[in-house]
């Protein structure tokens, strides 16, 4: 299966994800705040989406950006368990 289509489904469709939501499901382990400064610093390779120009804006993620972001740890994970196979 495509992860877009997974992600497409588990938020109802919606292009832009708000970034609480993306924290919440896949980055509990931190704040919004620490995501997005992560984010911002390209420590997490997401690019956010702000809806204005202003820093207070709401914030969200493109669902393509967050499947394209699963899919990289994915391969990463699975050349781990390769590397350690051998």
């Amino acid at each position: 299966m495509k992860t877009i289509f997974l992600l497409m489904a588990q938020y109802d469709g919606a292009a832009i994800i708000p970034v609480a939501s993306v924290v919440k499901d896949f980055f509990p382990h931190m704040s919004v705040e620490q995501f997005a400064k992560k984010a911002t610093r390209g420590e997490i390779k997401i690019p956010l989406i702000y809806i204005e120009q202003s820093q207070k804006a709401a914030r969200g993620v493109h669902v393509q950006d967050l499947a394209d972001y699963i899919e990289a740890r994915r391969k990463v994970a699975k050349d781990v368990l390769e590397a350690f196979s051998r």
